[in-house]
């Protein structure tokens, strides 16, 4: 009586905790953790932790310690973060600090923030778009042009030039996706 009903119960209560948002995975102040972090979801750092972090939305308070490389859609930074940041959104709150480059889309530093490193936006790509490339080198583009323009070139330069002139007509446009 009571198996059949409870295996009901608790699949259907299962597959409704999968579709709701969780709430942010706290990191107290007085917790250290020595290994990477993997969330789908929010986490918020008031701890020390030595290792990588890997989730979509990453707040840093103001007593965090972190030692490692972070990846997540957006990056808030009131604490300090020794280890590279790559992020869409970032921001630097007055009280960050930060050793370790941050490569993102959108950078906010407020004034009194402590960065050491290099930031690098990075851009989304579009779809593929095909690239013309042409073949030959733009160093032998650049000598053709000059033995042609009579640069004191000697009757051998001369012919290597009408030659790779020739073969250059005959290169053709390559288009690639």
């Amino acid at each position: 009586m009571f198996s059949k009903n409870s295996q009901r119960s608790n699949s259907a209560v299962g597959q409704q905790s999968v579709g709701k948002p969780s709430p942010p995975s706290i990191i107290s102040g007085d917790l250290k953790i020595v290994g990477d972090l993997n969330c789908e979801g929010e986490i918020q750092v008031d701890g020390s932790i030595d290792g990588d972090i890997r989730t979509k939305s990453l707040v840093v308070g103001e007593t965090a310690k972190i030692k490692g490389g972070i990846g997540a859609e957006t990056v808030i930074v009131h604490g300090n973060i020794n280890g590279q940041i790559k992020s869409r959104d970032v921001k630097l709150a007055k009280t960050a600090h930060v050793v370790g480059d941050i490569l993102h889309e959108n950078l906010t530093i407020e004034t009194g923030a402590f960065l050491e490193g290099h930031c690098n936006r990075i851009v989304e790509k579009p779809a593929a778009e095909p690239k013309t490339l042409t073949l030959g080198s733009d160093d032998t583009n650049r000598r053709l042009a000059k033995i042609k323009e009579g640069g004191g070139a000697n009757a051998d330069e001369k012919k290597e030039a009408t030659k790779a002139d020739e073969k250059k007509e005959a290169t053709k446009t390559v288009v690639s996706s």
